[in-house]
């Protein structure tokens, strides 16, 4: 079985979508709507600069965890894949290397509405369990963006932590986070 985002063949596809590793090639695409205020909101950096976000996007680990996600051809949102190694006591350590992820995700507003999100998604929970066989993977957002819980919730994630003003958003307030996970046992019983 693959263990490694290099050992799987691309594109995944699904009902409607397309899920390939990204590119330098595809730093346009991501400005395009990440740049959009509603989605820029809620993400790690907001800039008007296209050289800035451009080396920002295009650094080669970011750029080896991000799938983009494309209906007929056209780029429509990006997800994060962070392969991660869990806790661990020093005797069995081997054996949490790279056993969970951290996922993300970034859609084109112009695409809202369509169940996209939820699709892919959906697409990268199962190459998270079926194909790189993770026993766990986490998500996080700000308490305040009701779409990204809710596509959690969607999905089947389970809320595991409500933090108390533990993150501090660009607009200098201090915000609440929420911790959503799933472990592979849960997702082979919801996918039969």
């Amino acid at each position: 079985m693959p263990r490694t985002l290099d050992e799987l063949t691309w594109p995944i596809v699904t009902e409607r979508l397309s899920l390939r590793r990204a590119t330098d090639d595809d730093a346009a695409a991501f400005w395009r709507y990440r740049r959009l205020p509603d989605v820029a909101e809620w993400l790690p950096l907001l800039t008007d600069d296209w050289e800035e976000f451009r080396t920002y996007i295009t650094k080669a680990d970011r750029l080896a965890r991000t799938l983009v996600v494309e209906r007929d051809g056209t780029v429509i949102g990006d997800l994060m894949l962070r392969l991660e190694d869990a806790w661990a006591q020093h005797e069995v350590a081997d054996r949490a290397q790279q056993a969970q992820a951290e996922l993300g995700w970034a859609l084109d507003p112009a695409h809202h509405g369509h169940g996209y999100a939820t699709e892919a998604v959906r697409a990268l929970l199962r190459v998270c369990f079926a194909d790189l066989g993770l026993r766990r993977v986490e998500a996080q957002c700000f308490a305040d963006n009701a779409p990204s819980w809710r596509l959690m919730e969607r999905v089947g994630m389970r809320r595991e932590s409500h933090t108390v003003a533990d993150s501090l958003h660009r607009s200098g307030a201090w915000l609440d986070g929420l911790g959503y996970a799933m472990l592979a046992q849960e997702w082979r019983t919801a996918n039969g």
